[in-house]
C-alpha cells in the first residue's frame, strides 16, 4: 500500500449470522477475520450472542485480547436465544436501533456470507454511505465465491443504470481478511455532488442518538 493514505480504523462491524453455514470454509475465515482484526489491534462490534459465525469471530478476537462490543435486541436475550455475547454487551429495543449504533460506533463494516438480516444490514448501510449519513468503508468477505452472484447483480443495476458507477465504488470486496482491511483502509468516499447537499441533524428527543431525518 506504498504512496496510498491509510484510513485509521479501531473498530470494525462485522455483520454475519448465527448458522454457520454448510461449508467449514465459512466457519474457518470467521476466525481468521478474527484473528487479523486482533491482530491489527482492531476492536470489534458485533450483533452479540455466540451462535455461528458471529460466535466465531468474536472469540478469535476475544482471545487477541481487543475488545468486543455485542449490540442486541432486548428480544434475542429472552430465554438466551443466542447464547451469551463474547465481551461487552448493549441491549437496544429495536432493529433499527442496533443498525445506528453500529453505525456510530464503527470506524468500518465488513460482511460475511449469511442469510436475509446480514444483507439488510449491508444493504441498509451501503445506502446510508450514498446518502452520505455516514462516509465509512463496507466491504464483504467473499468466501468461496460466496458473493460472486451478488456482486454480479450490482454490477448490472449499475449497466441498467439503477446504480451509478460512483455508488458503485461504495461496496468494496476481497477473497481474504487482510486484503479485505487492507482495501478499507485505502477507501476515500467519493460523494454523490447533488446528495452532498442532504443535511441530516441529531433529534433534540434523542439527544446523542441519530435521527434519520431528512432536513432539506
Amino acid at each position: 500500500m506504498e504512496g496510498v493514505s491509510v484510513r485509521k480504523i479501531k473498530k470494525i462491524c462485522v455483520f454475519c449470522g448465527a448458522n454457520s453455514g454448510k461449508d467449514v470454509a465459512f466457519v474457518n475465515a470467521a476466525f481468521h477475520l478474527g484473528e487479523v482484526l486482533g491482530k491489527r489491534k482492531i476492536d470489534l462490534v458485533y450483533g452479540g450472542g455466540k451462535l455461528g459465525l458471529m460466535g466465531c469471530v468474536s472469540t478469535a478476537v476475544a482471545q487477541h485480547e481487543r475488545q468486543v462490543l455485542g449490540i442486541i435486541p432486548s428480544a434475542f436475550t429472552i430465554n438466551n436465544l443466542v447464547g451469551e455475547t463474547c465481551g461487552k454487551e448493549i441491549k437496544v429495543a429495536t432493529m433499527q436501533e442496533r443498525l445506528v449504533m453500529m453505525m456510530e460506533l464503527s470506524d468500518a463494516f465488513i460482511a460475511l456470507p449469511s442469510g436475509f438480516g446480514t444483507l439488510e444490514e449491508l444493504f441498509q448501510m451501503i445506502s446510508w454511505a450514498q446518502l452520505n449519513i455516514h462516509n465509512k468503508p463496507i466491504g464483504v468477505l467473499n468466501i468461496n465465491g460466496f458473493f460472486n452472484g451478488l456482486l454480479s447483480f450490482v454490477d448490472h443495476a449499475v449497466k441498467q443504470e439503477f446504480i451509478t458507477p460512483r455508488a458503485r465504488k461504495i461496496l468494496i470486496s476481497a477473497t481474504t481478511a487482510d486484503e479485505l482491511v487492507d482495501k478499507l483502509q485505502a477507501f476515500r468516499f467519493e460523494s454523490d455532488p447533488a446528495l452532498s447537499k442532504l443535511k441530516w441533524s441529531p433529534s433534540s428527543s434523542q439527544k446523542e442518538k441519530l435521527d434519520l431525518t431528512l432536513r432539506l
